[in-house]
């Protein structure tokens, strides 16, 4: 890579730490806590339509500028995570906004409290109106609020129980160093080396992983029974019969259809994953892939380096093939320096797209090593950062699109950006090859992510049964493990601890499952799409995109003729996979490999 990366300016925020204006806002977010305590409390049930709409105004504004200091002190911090002053002042920042929001913690408990008869009259409030998909979300959570002690002992508590223990496991993993060859990699550069031509180094790379993590065992399952536990202990005063009830709530989805996702997939694990996994064996020349062969390149694939430049212009044309203006609502991340691209020591691992407020523009965070991956994790978390510029237009309240449909964009990205790749080859070698990276992801994703969700549904369920041994969780991991990947992957003590690398578990239980939802969800619209049976297509899609916040996903899929409450749905999201692996077949069997 010759391109010089570019990396973020957050100065559209704040200037630095030290600008006068966080302290400001700071004193300004507690005024309009305590302002909305002293002339709401305890007679929101009073209020007119007019009244009520000026209470919320001031909420919102509160809810704006917690977000502009939140969003600042994170992202200020996750490029820089062995500054202490970066992670101290995330710390203060998260802890100012908990105390000073504890005055706020009254007004959704008394919206709560009002009968549907109270809001339907507040509704007919042109201005309250405005705010009718928020209230429908809020009075989801009605029957399992508690009161408002219990309400502001839990928000107080929380910079010092769950986020407290994620906040270690964060700042503890990132400044972990991994040995190979006598030489030093921090997270995500070792996470490459699994990705890398040579299998030697790719086994080192995986044994080293495995090992720092078996090192920091007793940590990391330490912090987990802590966060497993901790959740337990509120779903039980809430009411949640099932650990993952509460996020199904926040997701605004129906159990019974996570459920039926969740069999769909299990039951396509072998038509899928030990499918393609078999081939990959044969087309590395062994018998069986190494755990740490399944993302690996193939051995007649060009590794070729994408420039920072080229991956750009890669992306943007893909964006621009589907929807000139959503390649137009693409084009200020580069041009106004909202993307952090390089690896740098101190930088979180990963990616991730942050939205800050619906009263400014997003963020994106990378670490791009110029590999073919790298190009569509850009397209992914450019789909997140349009998807949020979309959806922002709705205001800050109605901006809160639930983690089944916000991978939505980013998937769909990917989809629009692998197919741009694959009309630019010819040879049939370089499509098989193409073909099996793409087949490669979407199983990590629609399918590996189910069985991390299984792994966390068997850990929160043991968890309630006394603090979890770090055995149980090695047993639960090898097992979800080789039943998703099949008999083609050797999974042994070569990975055993790889489950506490799963941050995800950690950072929001049963998030995982919201991946594989997205990803058949995408799969089923690009049919669609592909089919050319739905008039204006791109232009429904980003409609869709910029109502995310405010309509249920059966909604915003009918006007694509989906159903996602339909058995057959899933299994036509995961049919698109099995497809490609039919043409791998096809491929392979035409190349004699």
């Amino acid at each position: 890579m010759k391109n010089k990366l570019p990396a973020w300016n957050l100065s559209d925020l704040y200037s630095g730490i030290k600008d006068e204006k966080i302290s400001q806002d700071m004193e300004k977010y507690k005024k309009l806590n305590e302002k909305l305590e002293k002339d709401y409390k305890g007679k929101i049930s009073a209020l007119s339509g007019e009244a009520f709409s000026q209470a919320m105004k001031i909420y919102e504004e509160i809810v704006v500028l917690g977000h502009f200091l939140g969003g600042f002190g994170y992202l200020n911090m996750c490029t820089q995570m062995n500054n202490k002053d970066a992670t101290i002042f995330f710390q203060n920042i998260s802890e100012k906004l908990t105390d000073y929001s504890k005055n706020s913690v009254f007004f959704s408990l008394e919206i709560n409290q009002l009968s549907e008869e109270q809001i339907k009259k507040l509704l007919q409030n042109e201005k309250v109106a405005n705010y009718k998909p928020w209230l429908d979300r809020l009075r989801l959570f009605k029957k399992y609020e508690l009161s408002e002690e219990m309400e502001s002992l839990l928000m107080e508590k929380s910079v010092t129980s769950s986020s407290a223990w994620v906040r270690l496991y964060d700042e503890y993993s990132a400044e972990l160093k991994y040995v190979v060859d006598g030489k030093e990699y921090n997270d995500s550069e070792i996470s490459k080396l699994t990705q890398d031509q040579n299998i030697e180094l790719r086994h080192k790379a995986g044994r080293e992983i495995n090992r720092v993590s078996k090192e920091n065992d007793n940590l990391f399952s330490f912090i987990y029974n802590m966060i497993l536990k901790d959740k337990a202990i509120e779903d039980e005063k809430r009411g949640f019969k099932a650990p993952i009830d509460s996020q199904n709530l926040a997701n605004n989805v129906e159990g019974e259809v996570v459920e039926s996702l969740v069999a769909s997939v299990t039951a396509n694990y072998k038509n899928i994953a030990h499918r393609f996994y078999k081939l990959k064996a044969k087309w590395l020349g062994v018998e069986k892939l190494s755990y740490w062969d399944r993302n690996a390149p193939l051995p007649f694939e060009a590794d070729k380096d994408y420039a920072w430049d080229e991956a750009v212009k890669i992306v943007l044309q893909a964006y621009q093939d589907f929807s000139p203006k959503l390649h137009e609502i693409a084009l200020d991340f580069f041009d106004k320096n909202w993307i952090d691209v390089p690896v740098r020591n101190g930088k979180r691992s990963g990616a991730f797209a942050h939205p800050v407020s619906s009263h400014a523009h997003p963020y994106l965070f990378l670490n791009y090593t110029g590999k073919l991956r790298d190009v569509l994790t850009l397209a992914h978390e450019l789909g997140h950062g349009c998807h949020m510029r979309l959806s922002g237009k709705q205001g800050e309240l109605q901006d809160d699109t639930p983690l089944t449909l916000a991978e939505v964009a980013s998937v769909f990205a990917e989809s629009l950006t692998f197919k741009k790749l694959l009309e630019t080859i010819d040879d049939d070698k370089l499509k098989l090859c193409l073909i099996a990276g793409k087949v490669n992801d979407m199983i990590n994703t629609a399918i590996r992510q189910i069985a991390f969700h299984n792994f966390e549904t068997r850990a929160h369920r043991e968890r309630k049964l006394g603090e979890v041994s770090s055995e149980k969780f090695i047993a639960f991991w090898q097992e979800e493990m080789k039943e998703s990947l099949g008999d083609y992957v050797e999974v042994n003590e070569d990975c055993e601890y790889i489950w506490s690398q799963v941050s995800h578990f950690y950072h929001l239980p049963f998030y995982v499952y919201a991946y594989s939802f997205a990803d058949c969800v995408v799969n089923s619209l690009y049919s669609v799409y592909r089919g050319g049976k739905v008039e204006n297509f791109a232009d429904k899609y980003l409609h869709m995109l910029s109502e995310t916040g405010v309509k249920k996903y059966d909604e915003l899929l009918k006007p694509f003729g989906l159903d996602a409450k339909d058995e057959k749905f899933w299994n036509m999201g995961l049919g698109v996979i099995s497809e490609y692996i039919d043409e791998l077949e096809r491929l392979d069997k035409k190349l004699r490999l």
